[in-house]
């Protein structure tokens, strides 16, 4: 289309998840929470934006306890877009550790209680999030239907399995870690 501005990831965001099904604006906003931190002042004019460029389509829904709501689809154009940006490379990913820096200067507070407590703290974290993926991981299987298995590449439940296996796989390696450092700090 011409005219139509370049989109951002988050655009693209927005796209894939409305590949799965429609979401209103508030529901895009939770759901994208944990692949990119985005607000609502940013998801809002965005899908505008999107809708302008023939992106997304809305229907309004209305709600007589609570105010309208629009509902968003993909367009084929939308689909077309994203499948363009699927086909390039990704970007290299961003990472953003607090702890990273607290430990690598360690060596100055490694006696401190602090130090244990910092490594502990996100053990904790990393349990956590464990239990959280373990049954987020047996809820997409069984709305899969193949309890157990994993889904097939061309079912709807395909990405977020995977991207659930990810977390599992990133958050052992966070537990394995942080009581590899425990195990190398004073008591």
């Amino acid at each position: 289309m011409k005219g139509v501005p370049s989109l951002n990831t988050l655009a693209y965001g927005l796209l894939s998840l409305l590949t799965y099904k429609t979401y209103s604006g508030y529901e895009l906003t939770q759901h994208i929470q944990p692949f990119w931190p985005a607000k609502h002042s940013q998801i809002y004019p965005l899908l505008a934006s999107l809708e302008q460029a023939g992106y997304v389509s809305h229907k309004l829904v209305v709600q007589h306890d609570k105010p309208d709501k629009k509902m968003y689809a993909i367009t084929e154009s939308g689909s077309l877009k994203l499948g363009e940006w699927l086909a390039m490379s990704a970007a290299e990913p961003a990472t953003r550790d607090e702890l990273a820096f607290k430990a690598y200067c360690l060596h100055k507070f490694a006696k401190s209680p602090d130090a244990r407590r910092l490594f502990e703290q996100r053990a904790e974290l990393s349990r956590n999030k464990l239990q959280f993926l373990k049954a987020k991981k047996a809820e997409v299987q069984a709305r899969d239907g193949r309890s157990g298995d994993l889904p097939t590449s061309d079912s709807p439940h395909f990405g977020a399995y995977i991207l659930i296996d990810k977390g599992l796989r990133v958050f052992e390696a966070e537990l394995e870690w942080c009581e590899w450092v425990l195990s190398q700090l004073p008591e």
